[in-house]
């Protein structure tokens, strides 16, 4: 939860892009990362992979207006709209970008490639037809701002009864490293993002923190079964609103140019 997920970059820089707001290039910059090189595989029109910046300027002249995220998981297909084939793929992933306007979707392939020690990341998006249908349980700011503040309450009471609210060297590490990421990231959801889209994305950031912090740093003091068995229990569903309130950052510039 902590990373960014490489579907919100491509559909943040995307979006950005397709309202004139960045250049083809500072885009791709921006998607790319810290990865290798990003190509788009099955694009209609081109019998082989293509790169993001003629992948992008295709998508628009077949009529995309916009680009949307989903993050789903098993047994909520969150973001996603149809048909089966490409919500498996993007299940499989966890993670989509879906065109507004094209009746496409792109699913990434992630490959790790090189020599021990010098090993790059590249990726593969997919592109594959989708339905045209509102997207599955995705919220609005406001909703997702109120849900995530609740659900991160509600957490914070449980955990902290079981002893498990983050404390020790690995929670520290994690949070001086939220810290950092905080500080250099202030700007990931791109030009044209309204300021609520922002503060909703930051603060669904925080609450995956509090989820890796609890799931990762051993039992902590649940000493039994049903402790830890709890712990799992009380992350759940905050785990699910911090999903549904990305998914509403990522994707409230085409919901506010009406785009749909």
């Amino acid at each position: 939860m902590l990373s960014e997920p490489r579907s919100g970059r491509l559909a943040a820089w995307g979006n950005a892009l397709l309202a004139g707001l960045v250049s083809p290039d500072d885009a791709v910059v921006a998607v790319v990362g810290e990865d290798a090189v990003h190509r788009v595989e099955g694009l209609p029109g081109e019998a082989a992979p293509v790169g993001l910046t003629l992948a992008l300027g295709r998508l628009r002249t077949l009529g995309a207006s916009g680009l949307r995220i989903a993050l789903p998981a098993p047994g909520h297909p969150l973001g996603l709209s149809g048909p089966p084939e490409f919500n498996a793929r993007a299940l499989d992933a966890e993670e989509a970008v879906i065109c507004e306007g094209a009746a496409l979707g792109l699913v990434p392939e992630v490959y790790e490639a090189g020599p021990a020690g010098d090993v790059h990341v590249e990726v593969v998006w997919h592109c594959l037809p989708v339905r045209e249908a509102p997207p599955a349980d995705v919220p609005s700011l406001g909703e997702a701002e109120r849900e995530l503040a609740e659900a991160l309450r509600d957490a914070t009471a449980v955990l902290s009864r079981l002893d498990v609210a983050g404390s020790g060297p690995v929670a520290e590490a994690a949070i001086d490293a939220y810290r950092a990421r905080a500080e250099v990231g202030r700007e990931v959801l791109a030009p044209g993002y309204p300021p609520r889209a922002v503060r909703v994305l930051e603060l669904a950031q925080r609450v995956g923190l509090l989820i890796s912090v609890a799931s990762e740093n051993g039992p902590g003091g649940a000493v039994s079964a049903s402790e830890i068995a709890a712990r799992a229990e009380a992350l759940r569903p905050v785990e699910r609103t911090a999903r549904r309130a990305q998914v509403a950052a990522y994707n409230s510039v085409v919901v506010e140019r009406g785009v749909r």
